[in-house]
């Protein structure tokens, strides 16, 4: 009998220590998921190898458009523009930022200066697809913050408010226009 008791305590301690060291490993698990779950917030923090890029992802790959990118994570617009769409963004090109006037970029990206940056880039961006071939003279599109565009054609060329677009870039949450100019609100 004195042998079962002894049996008896040896299991249950094993059993206690594994419990407790189980539960200390959940507690550190828990821990480490909040910490990324507060990191990684928005649709900008999904990260997802097998889809699409989204509007954001594709212009943070250009070389040409790096002004932009900086300009819609100062304004605080990559989670609006990372989510399902779909959007169509006429994107200016680096050239196009550097034919405003000097000082003007940099003056925008201001922390008080992000009110008048989004309305910007708003007026850069339309809900909806806008595919080029379904696009017609004289046409014109309410942007997201206000104001319209409008869309001339000549010959096999289309414009936005005179821009020509150059380049039409199929995402998974809508299209980019790349154009050579910043287009600012009439």
């Amino acid at each position: 009998m004195k042998k079962s008791i002894q049996l008896l305590l040896a299991v249950s301690f094993v059993t206690f220590s594994s419990c407790k060291q189980n539960s200390e490993t959940n507690a550190e698990t828990a821990k480490t998921t909040a910490a990324t779950e507060t990191t990684d917030t928005g649709q900008s923090g999904v990260k997802d190898e097998t889809s699409s890029p989204n509007i954001v992802q594709v212009a943070s790959g250009s070389k040409d458009h790096t002004t932009l990118v900086v300009a819609v994570k100062a304004a605080g617009l990559v989670d609006a523009l990372s989510n399902a769409g779909p959007f169509t963004v006429f994107a200016p090109t680096n050239a196009a930022f550097d034919k405003l006037p000097a000082g003007t970029v940099d003056g925008l990206l201001k922390p008080e200066k992000k009110g008048d940056l989004e309305n910007i880039l708003g007026y850069h961006t339309y809900v909806g697809t806008l595919k080029i071939e379904y696009m017609q003279d004289d046409q014109e599109f309410d942007m997201v913050y206000g104001g319209k565009v409008k869309i001339t054609k000549k010959g096999d060329k289309t414009f936005v408010n005179g821009s020509e677009i150059v380049a039409s870039i199929p995402t998974s949450n809508g299209i980019i226009h790349v154009i050579g100019d910043v287009l600012l609100p009439k």
